[in-house]
C-alpha cells in the first residue's frame, strides 16, 4: 500500500449485474472500481477488457458514460444488450416467450455437444465428455436457429443471445469454462434450458460498445478514467509454449453468437480458430523478449503509454505473468502511482 492514500472513503454499494461463470470475473472488484471512479470525479470511463461486462454494467447503472470494449464476440453481444438498449425492459417479453416455445430438435449443437445421462456419467459412446445434456442441446438448436429466422435489430438479437447464453450457463456441465468438462453430470445439467429476461435497463447515456484489440484502439477513446483488467497469463516459468488461452475457455459462447458451425478439434471440441497458437494475446504471453523483459509487461507498458485518460485503474492477479515490482515500475514510468489496493 502507498503511504499516502487519496482514497480513504468506503466503497459504494455496487448495483446488481449479470454474467456467466468466468475465470476473470471482476464481481468482487466492482465496489473498489466505483469508489475510485467517484473519488476522481470521472464522468466517462473506458472498460478496455470488458469480459462479461459486469464492470460496464455497474458503471452504466451508476451514471457513468461507458466505452465498453473486448476482443470477444460474446462480450460485444452482452455489451450491446446491457448498454445500448433504448426500450422498456418488458418490450422483449414476447420475444423471450416465443423462443422458449420453439420446438426442440437434433441439430449441429446436439451432434457435437449433447450427451445422454448414462446413469450419471457424462462420458459418451464416442469417449468424450459433453458440456450439456441432450435435452438441452436440442432446445439450444431449436432456439438458436429460430433467432436467425426472425427479423431482429442489433439490440433485439443481442438481448435474445444474452438470454440464451445466461440460460445455457445455468445448465452446463463445467466448472465455468469450456476447455474441459466434468466426468459426472453436474446437478444443474439435469435442469431444463429456459430463457429469462436479462436485467437490462433503458440506457440514459450514450454508451459505446466495441470489439477490438485494445492495443489497436486505446488511443482513439479519450476518457476521464480507463479501467484495465488484462488477461494474466501465468507466472510459471516452465509453462509450455502451447496452452489454453482465454479465447479457448469460452469458445462455445463465440459459436452460439456466430452460429457458424466452425471446424472443431480436440476432446473438448474447441473451435479451430481458438487454438493456442492462433488465439494468443500479448498480455497472456509467459515468455521474455530478446532484451530479457517479459512480453506481457511490455504490452501493459505500451497500453498505459497510449491510453488517453486522466486516470487509469489497473487490476492484476498475483498469479499473473507480471510481478508487483514490474507493474509498479511500469506504472511509475507512465505516471504517478497514487494507490495500491489489495483484494483477496
Amino acid at each position: 500500500m502507498t503511504g499516502l492514500s487519496l482514497f480513504g472513503d468506503s466503497c459504494p454499494v455496487a448495483p446488481p449485474t449479470e454474467g456467466v461463470k468466468y475465470a476473470g470475473s471482476k464481481l468482487r472488484l466492482i465496489p473498489h472500481i466505483l469508489r475510485l471512479a467517484r473519488k476522481v470525479g470521472a464522468r466517462t470511463v473506458l472498460d478496455g477488457f470488458s469480459g462479461t461486462t459486469r464492470v460496464s454494467q455497474a458503471l452504466a447503472k451508476s451514471g457513468y458514460t461507458v466505452v465498453c470494449n473486448d476482443i470477444a464476440v460474446w462480450s460485444k453481444v452482452f455489451g450491446t444488450a446491457y448498454l445500448l438498449n433504448q426500450n422498456a425492459r418488458d418490450t422483449y417479453g414476447p420475444l423471450i416467450e416465443h423462443l422458449n416455445a420453439v420446438r426442440p430438435h437434433d441439430g449441429w449443437f446436439t451432434e457435437h455437444y449433447g450427451g445422454y445421462a448414462n446413469g450419471g456419467s457424462a462420458i459418451q459412446a464416442d469417449g468424450l465428455k459433453k458440456p450439456w445434456q441432450i435435452h438441452n442441446t436440442r432446445r439450444l438448436d431449436g432456439i438458436r436457429e429460430e433467432i436467425e429466422t426472425l427479423s431482429l435489430d442489433g439490440v433485439e438479437k443481442a438481448v435474445a443471445l444474452t438470454s440464451l447464453i445466461l440460460a445455457l450457463d445455468q445448465v452446463d456441465n463445467s466448472l465455468g469454462h469450456f476447455a474441459s468438462y466434468l466426468r459426472e453430470w453436474s446437478p444443474r445439467s439435469y435442469g431444463t434450458l429456459t430463457l429469462r429476461m436479462p436485467k437490462i435497463l433503458m440506457s440514459e447515456n450514450r454508451h459505446r460498445v466495441y470489439r477490438e484489440d485494445i492495443l489497436n484502439c486505446c488511443n482513439r477513446f479519450p476518457v476521464d478514467l480507463a479501467y484495465y483488467d488484462p488477461p494474466y497469463g501465468s507466472n510459471n516459468e516452465k509453462m509450455p509454449p502451447s496452452r489454453i488461452r482465454y479465447q479457448a475457455y469460452y469458445h462455445l459462447w463465440k459459436t452460439v453468437c456466430l452460429h457458424d458451425r466452425p471446424e472443431l478439434f480436440g476432446k473438448a471440441r474447441r473451435r479451430r480458430d481458438t487454438a493456442d497458437r492462433i488465439a494468443a494475446s500479448e498480455f497472456e504471453e509467459f515468455r521474455r523478449s530478446a532484451d530479457g523483459g517479459a512480453v506481457a509487461v511490455a504490452a501493459i507498458d505500451r497500453l498505459l503509454r497510449m491510453t488517453r485518460a486522466h486516470w487509469i485503474v489497473l487490476s492484476y492477479s498475483s498469479g499473473g505473468r507480471a510481478t508487483a515490482q514490474e507493474l509498479n515500475e511500469v506504472l511509475e514510468k507512465n505516471g504517478r502511482l497514487r494507490e495500491v489496493v489489495t483484494v483477496n
